[in-house]
């Protein structure tokens, strides 16, 4: 998934390790050192922390969810929020300041539920549990739960979810995920091919390929099997969107909730505030809660601002908290040195990794891909992004938190020279013949990436090239960076796993044949070795085999192709007011968990 806004939803074979660590708030969990200052996570933690994902019954499905310690209901939360949603259709949903909002506001027929060690399941959201698989996981049957509504009191039945799913082939639908249409329909962008209107002109997919046989009961039919389809599932791409009230592509602009919270007001670029949805029974739902009356939600509010207001804790204040925010860099050392302020604090190891991408359509002399990977400034880089709290020197393109992640694996030397090998990347700029050459730079209108920007364009003159910069609006980023004629030579992307499982970071970011506008190849890589490698790993079943597979395929992107530059792996630390209860990092939303929250007093 990609991330959005400074750092920040997270690929596929079942019974996989997980990759996200969770911690409870900061002040019983990130433990101290010898001087007295917290830990930051690291790759030990995360590989500790792993456990299996496991799948839920009905019994595991049914509410309510259970009671959090101490939790009282009432109030409006207060919520700083560093960009604008770039999306508000769940079906264009595909980054993780969505989801965290996706999660309060949108159901699908699975969702994640997590224990107090922070270990994930399955659940069944919508549906009775997490998925019933038959002829060898070729075929998946979900039944709904009862008493299931929209927030305008409109029953969700099995019309409704096959709705939800045919729309996402139209043409408009770009940005969201595309796992379940290209198993049901065809690799690529092919699968729009089956149903070009998505749906809207009356047309359905074959009861061969999706199937409703009566109001409760939904079934996929697949080609080959895909144990991962309840995890696939779990993600707001696949949210339910009733058939009476979308509206296409003004859905955009005022979704329809089916969670414990609906929109009561939006102004783009300013403010949402979110209401309770009285629709919503939490009989049906195992994993939310609806202990506020209400967030107010603040939007373009960067993170120095973010972490002022809240360390300072004053009037309502006390009752605010960061979405996907973190504590400023510049304000590290006042929080860590704050035993108060630290008790009301999270942190947590994410799966997401910032990477340099290359338009290899632009720059298609390898000798200068090296060149910028080998100078890339990484440590300056995540030092501007929260430090050793915000994240690390990345050595390649596959996060810590992933089954098979190799710690050994460094071919541009950024362990020892986590700021760059100036020198022997002006040797290859010079072998290539490159001194002097313009190169288009695109970078966020952000506070954290407008300041990465200077290193950047520094880097760039340094070992010999000419760098043009072009500033683009955060909310429209990836869109922006989405399309194959985008203009740029560099621009910074961020990817995490969908589950834990390399088979999504690899095929989604490096599989040419997905190539098209809105797809998360952002780098136009489209190497027939790879693509067929990939094709070979997506029918192995055995977990083990599976993964030797994606790290092997992993290595050979980074090393014969390099078609983006590691640049940090990500961690996160977030701090809140001393009114809000029910803190917890989530290892879905690998932020803090929304769904918990609540107002002490």
């Amino acid at each position: 998934m990609r991330i959005f806004g400074s750092r920040r939803t997270q690929a596929a074979v079942i019974a996989v390790a997980a990759g996200s660590l969770a911690l409870t708030a900061c002040g019983g969990g990130s433990g101290n050192s010898s001087k007295g200052q917290p830990k930051t996570k690291t790759q030990q933690d995360a590989k500790k922390m792993s456990e299996p994902v496991k799948f839920g019954d009905a019994a595991a499905s049914t509410g309510p969810a259970p009671a959090v310690p101490g939790a009282h209901s009432g109030g409006t939360m207060q919520v700083y929020q560093k960009s604008d949603f770039s999306h508000l259709d769940p079906g264009q949903t595909y980054v993780s300041d969505g989801k965290v909002l996706d999660d309060l506001l949108q159901r699908g027929l699975t969702q994640y539920a997590q224990d107090a060690n922070g270990n994930l399941t399955v659940v069944g959201d919508l549906a009775t549990d997490s998925g019933k698989e038959s002829d060898g996981g070729k075929t998946w049957t979900y039944t709904l739960k009862d008493g299931i509504k929209d927030q305008n009191g409109n029953a969700i039945t099995s019309a409704v979810i096959r709705h939800s799913i045919e729309r996402l082939y139209a043409s408009f639908e770009t940005d969201g995920p595309t796992y379940v249409q290209q198993w049901l329909s065809g690799a690529g962008s092919s699968y729009r091919k089956a149903l070009p209107k998505g749906g809207y002109d009356g047309k359905h997919l074959p009861d061969s390929v999706l199937a409703t046989p009566d109001a409760k009961t939904v079934v996929f039919h697949f080609k080959t099997p895909e144990p991962d389809l309840p995890q696939a599932l779990t993600m707001p791409g696949y949210s339910a969107v009733p058939i009476k009230g979308d509206t296409k592509q003004k859905y955009d602009q005022m979704p329809l909730s089916t969670g414990p919270y609906k929109i009561a007001d939006f102004k783009p670029g300013k403010s949402m505030t979110l209401v309770k949805n009285p629709q919503w029974d939490p009989k049906t739902d195992s994993v939310r809660h609806q202990y506020v009356d209400g967030f107010d939600i603040n939007l373009n509010v960067q993170n120095e601002d973010q972490t002022k207001a809240i360390l300072a804790d004053r009037g309502n204040d006390k009752n605010a908290m960061m979405w996907t925010g973190a504590v400023a860099t510049t304000e590290v050392p006042t929080v860590t040195a704050n035993k108060a302020a630290m008790k009301r604090t999270i942190q947590g190891y994410q799966p997401y990794v910032w990477q340099m991408n290359f338009n290899m359509n632009r720059i298609k002399d390898k000798r200068i891909r090296d060149a910028i990977a080998y100078a890339m400034p990484s440590a300056q880089m995540y030092k501007l992004d929260g430090g050793a709290f915000g994240g690390e020197v990345a050595t390649g393109l596959l996060a810590p938190t992933l089954p098979g992640f190799d710690p050994n694996f460094d071919p541009f030397g950024k362990k020892k020279m986590p700021n760059g090998n100036i020198p022997k990347a002006k040797k290859l700029i010079k072998e290539a013949g490159a001194e002097g050459k313009k190169v288009v730079y695109a970078y966020a209108n952000t506070q954290i990436r407008q300041q990465q920007s200077v290193v950047i364009t520094n880097m760039l003159k340094k070992i010999g090239l000419d760098p043009v910069t072009k500033e683009v609006d955060n909310a429209t980023w990836y869109e922006q960076m989405g399309k194959i004629k985008n203009g740029m030579d560099l621009y910074m992307t961020g990817w995490g796993q969908d589950w834990p499982s390399a088979s999504t970071v690899i095929p989604p970011s490096y599989d040419g044949t997905n190539l098209q506008d809105g797809s998360s190849d952002y780098s136009h890589i489209n190497d027939p070795k790879v693509n067929a490698d990939i094709a070979k790993a997506e029918k192995i079943t055995d977990p083990a085999k599976a993964k030797a597979a994606w790290t092997a395929i992993h290595e050979d992107i980074v090393k014969r192709i390099n078609p983006a530059a590691p640049v940090y792996f990500t961690k996160t630390f977030q701090i809140f007011g001393s009114n809000v209860g029910g803190l917890r990092y989530s290892n879905d939303l690998n932020e803090v968990d929304v769904k918990q929250v609540f107002l002490k007093k």
